[in-house]
């Protein structure tokens, strides 16, 4: 070996023509050329190319970002091109060929007429929407009302009005509902007519409930309770108990309940407090107490006599103790209050009482007051 002579390069070997770079951009041409001739075809086309456009050649990232990019650029132009992509010519000489055969001097073009709608007014709205999407329809919704309420429990909502439309490929319908518990507009985007409050005052419940159902009040929102703190409603036996109170005032919208406040016909309704008299205290108003409760537990009232009879003798004369005696003989007679501790009035416990303040005696002698108690109505309680 001459130690003169320059070291010969070792001979590579030769890269494969289908990774060579003309191999890589004679692939993005056969792109265009497909996509020219029919698009779908082309792009199955570039999805492949671009594959092997990051396998096959050594280029680097960039190189083979730009050419897949380059790929793709190269399919639009050639589709563009080769009128892939104009769709506004086909079927047209066919559409003519058809219309020639069918003109005529009292012929004049239009559509086919759309298929009613189903009527879905006084639907829930949740129920006709899913209704209307079966049906082959695209649904919308929107308050019926004046105040653009925004709709999110459809299932509270009923359908007032509809309105049904088509464009080129789906047919349309859009619902203008309002709560269950309203009444539907004049038109769409009305006020609500909400019913106004009569004068109820005097009436029997069941006059007013009649009356107020009449005018488009639910049934549900009329709310009864008793007009006075210490009394009760019975249980559904009020019928012939008449109102007092009413909310709303006469002439007020029914925009939600309507509370009457009730009394029984006995008691009447007064204007100068919130309590029924009460004479006993043991929380049951007079008109319902027949007996007053005091007569039979403070001992008549109060008050009392007893008698012990007796004799005593005497010489020569005449004695008296608390009495008189005749003819040598005396009694001892007179009488002792009754009454039970003599300190007040008579009450029972946890009972109903007024006025807040007021005091009183168990039968066994324990003091009491008169004030709030858990439920915030006065009752007798330990002093």
């Amino acid at each position: 070996m001459n130690p003169y002579s320059p070291p010969t390069r070792p001979t590579l070997p030769a890269r494969p023509w289908w990774k060579t770079t003309p191999a890589a951009l004679g692939m993005i041409v056969l792109v265009a050329l497909i996509g020219a001739l029919y698009f779908p075809l082309g792009f199955l086309a570039l999805i492949v190319v671009i594959v092997l456009l990051w396998v096959l050649p050594p280029w680097r990232w960039f190189a083979r970002l730009g050419a897949s990019f380059g790929a793709f650029i190269l399919l639009a132009i050639g589709a563009g091109l080769g009128g892939q992509l104009d769709d506004t010519g086909k079927g047209k000489p066919q559409q003519v060929a058809t219309e020639s055969r069918t003109a005529s001097p009292k012929a004049s073009p239009s559509r086919t007429p759309e298929r009613k709608a189903p009527d879905y007014i006084g639907v829930q709205l949740d129920e006709a929407e899913g209704k209307a999407r079966a049906a082959g329809y695209t649904v919308s919704h929107h308050d019926a009302s004046a105040e653009d309420r925004a709709i999110v429990a459809r299932s509270g909502w009923l359908v007032c009005f509809q309105q049904a439309d088509h464009d080129d490929s789906r047919r349309l319908i859009d619902f203008a509902a309002v709560k269950d518990s309203e009444t539907c507009p004049k038109k769409d985007g009305a006020e609500i007519p909400w019913p106004e409050m009569p004068e109820l005052r005097g009436k029997t419940w069941q006059v007013a409930v009649v009356t107020l159902t009449g005018i488009g009040v639910d049934e549900d929102a009329i709310k009864a309770k008793a007009h006075y703190v210490n009394d009760d409603l019975p249980d559904g036996a009020y019928d012939s108990w008449r109102v007092c109170t009413q909310d709303p005032a006469e002439g007020e919208d029914i925009t939600a309940d309507a509370t009457l406040e009730l009394a029984h016909p006995k008691a009447g309704c007064a204007t100068d407090g919130s309590y029924l008299g009460d004479k006993d205290h043991d929380g049951r108003p007079n008109y319902r107490d027949s007996t007053d409760d005091r007569n039979t537990t403070s001992g008549g009232g109060g008050s009392g006599s007893s008698s012990s009879g007796g004799s005593s003798s005497s010489t020569g004369g005449t004695s008296s103790i608390g009495g008189s005696s005749t003819g040598g003989s005396s009694s001892t007679g007179g009488s002792t209050g009754g009454s039970t501790g003599g300190g007040g009035l008579t009450v029972h416990p946890g009972s109903f009482c007024a006025p807040a303040g007021a005091t009183g005696v168990t039968t066994a002698g324990t003091p009491m007051v008169c004030g709030p108690g858990s439920d915030g109505r006065n009752r007798w309680h330990a002093a």
